[in-house]
């Protein structure tokens, strides 16, 4: 190989060099210019761009809020009408509470999905900074107490109390089989949601029919109210009780109001749903309940319980761990 060749050689290697680093740099400029382009960066942007710092209670936020300019919201958005999906589109009365007090706190709430019993370890593990999921306020989450052993599993959590609801029954329309109540479904199956009050309590009155040498309920436990709905609409199951804002939708929009009645008289174990908030986080727990309160005061709050037809279940004062 002659020297000549060697340095074309030599300067091509160069050139190739040169080439490539030019390539990655127009890379690093075109990224840049881009951004992370992953949901959660995305949802970070949108949060930032949308933040207000003159909001009226952006500065009770705690800094590292401001800062961020969301909240992620841990919510089982499969319980219409309280949370679910239309289009894609999160709505309920949820997100529409939610919707209103962004506009008090000055940041964004992003809703992300998740089933009902998971929610407490997602605010655990710090997956999501609040729940706010048609979570009932009880003295057991507030104390991280699993209500089913008694054992604790966890910190547990501080309540901003936002609603005051109660659990309902309902059996297909026209096929009740005799059940007016809660006394009269031993020796009968009921379909739940796992993990929520109605849970609990079908099992104390499955205890309750035992004690009396009745016949126990027969209990299935679903991820979510819409399988224990589909259950329920296919004869699998002789009843389903939610929550009274859950059983009331359910009754008037399933098959246009021709699947399901209610039966049992007035809901039980009225109590309030909280947004659930971790104990450690004080000020963000005040800030949001100072938002509600503002809500109430400015008629957001009135207008979002009319629209979903459950201005019955309004509180009067937010309070926290009311339950």
């Amino acid at each position: 190989m002659t020297a000549s060749t060697t340095r074309r050689s030599a300067a091509g290697r160069r050139h190739t060099a040169l080439a490539a680093t030019a390539a990655a740099a127009a890379s690093l400029l075109l990224l840049s210019a881009c951004g992370d382009q992953t949901d959660a960066a995305i949802a970070k942007r949108e949060a930032q761009k949308n933040r207000n710092v003159n909001a009226p209670l952006f500065k009770k936020l705690p800094k590292a809020v401001q800062d961020k300019g969301f909240l992620q919201v841990g919510s089982d958005i499969t319980y219409k009408p309280v949370e679910f999906r239309t289009n894609g589109k999160v709505v309920g009365i949820d997100p529409d509470l939610a919707a209103a007090m962004e506009k008090e706190l000055g940041i964004k709430l992003n809703f992300n999905n998740a089933t009902f019993d998971t929610l407490m370890g997602g605010l655990k593990s710090k997956r999501y900074d609040i729940s706010m999921s048609a979570m009932t306020d009880t003295k057991e989450r507030q104390q991280g107490i699993d209500s089913s052993t008694g054992k604790k599993i966890g910190e547990g959590v501080d309540f901003v109390d936002y609603l005051n609801v109660g659990v309902s029954l309902y059996t297909q329309k026209g096929k009740t089989q005799g059940i007016d109540g809660w006394e009269t479904l031993c020796g009968k199956t009921i379909a739940v949601q796992r993990g929520t009050v109605s849970h609990d309590l079908a099992k104390d009155k499955s205890k309750k029919c035992e004690s009396n040498d009745a016949e126990a309920i027969a209990i299935e436990a679903f991820d979510n109210d819409s399988e224990a709905q589909t259950r329920l609409r296919t004869g699998g199951v002789d009843a389903v009780s939610s929550d009274y804002p859950v059983a009331a939708y359910a009754v008037k929009v399933s098959g246009g109001g021709k699947d399901f009645q209610m039966v049992g008289g007035a809901p039980l174990k009225a109590a309030p749903y909280g947004i659930a908030v971790p104990k450690s986080q004080k000020q963000l727990r005040d800030a949001l309940q100072a938002a509600l309160e503002n809500t109430i005061k400015n008629g957001s709050y009135a207008k979002v319980l009319k629209k979903w037809d459950v201005k019955d279940a309004a509180v009067e004062e937010v309070k926290i761990n009311g339950g």
